[in-house]
């Protein structure tokens, strides 16, 4: 199975991929060079920085977290674990409708109130607990957004119509499925990141031909990864609202 470099190499290769120097790095996030410096000679990151870092590097903060492995912090990680199962029958039935309804759906949810935390982030189950590896980091970005096996397979025949089983895709986390380059461009998709910038962390190029996703595909995906500060209750009022909608449309 291969492994992942250690952060080090990967913030190198980021920062290169975004034609930044060290000093750019510095001086965009706000951060000593002497600590950057420090941590691409193999120092472990502190979250500080990594929340810094972030935009600079165009990533969202808990999915560079989860490239350094570092733990996420509790606040970064999704409000209600029992959501994702509501976000995959969002994306389902946000992604046939029409531009417009799902931009409006997207400034619906992004207005929802973020209930108050009542519970910790639940502890990782062992099966969750992935080698080191290229698949691994991907189920770990795919977790992130509240998107388990189960949710996730759901979500991904939804995006890009790869119809596979949750164990598989659990198998492509734990290195015995391999991770090929349209897989990768799949898990982009939705993951809603590009494709190169995870070429550049994993080591696996394009695909043949490769473009970037539909725009529906990207909205949804962005829903995605909207809903995942909302608790189940909430997501499942927005799914309420894209089904309604999108039935309105099939009656007209």
């Amino acid at each position: 199975m291969t492994e992942l470099p250690d952060f080090d190499v990967l913030l190198t290769r980021l920062a290169a991929h975004r034609g930044l120097s060290v000093e750019d790095l510095s001086r965009l996030a706000t951060v000593p060079e002497t600590e950057l410096r420090a941590v691409l000679d193999g120092a472990a990151p502190r979250p500080s920085l990594l929340r810094r870092l972030a935009p600079v590097l165009r990533l969202h903060a808990e999915d560079l977290f989860v490239i350094a492995s570092v733990a996420v912090p509790p606040e970064l990680t999704p409000l209600d674990p029992d959501a994702g199962g509501e976000a995959a029958r969002l994306a389902m039935h946000s992604i046939g409708l029409r531009r417009r309804e799902q931009e409006w759906l997207c400034r619906f949810a992004a207005s929802r109130p973020q209930e108050e935390r009542t519970r910790p982030a639940p502890e990782e189950r062992p099966y969750l607990r992935y080698p080191p590896g290229p698949g691994g980091l991907l189920m770990r970005l795919l977790a992130n957004r509240n998107l388990g096996w189960s949710a996730g397979a759901r979500v991904f025949l939804s995006l890009t119509g790869r119809y596979w089983s949750a164990a598989t895709y659990g198998q492509v986390g734990h290195g015995r499925v391999d991770l090929t380059p349209e897989l990768q461009a799949d898990y982009a998709t939705v993951l809603g990141m590009c494709a190169t910038d995870l070429s550049v962390l994993t080591g696996i190029g394009l695909p043949d031909g490769h473009r970037p996703p539909p725009r529906a595909a990207a909205e949804v995906a962005g829903l995605v990864r909207e809903v995942r500060r909302l608790s189940r209750e909430q997501v499942r009022e927005l799914c309420e609202v894209a089904e309604a909608t999108g039935g309105e449309r099939r009656t007209e």
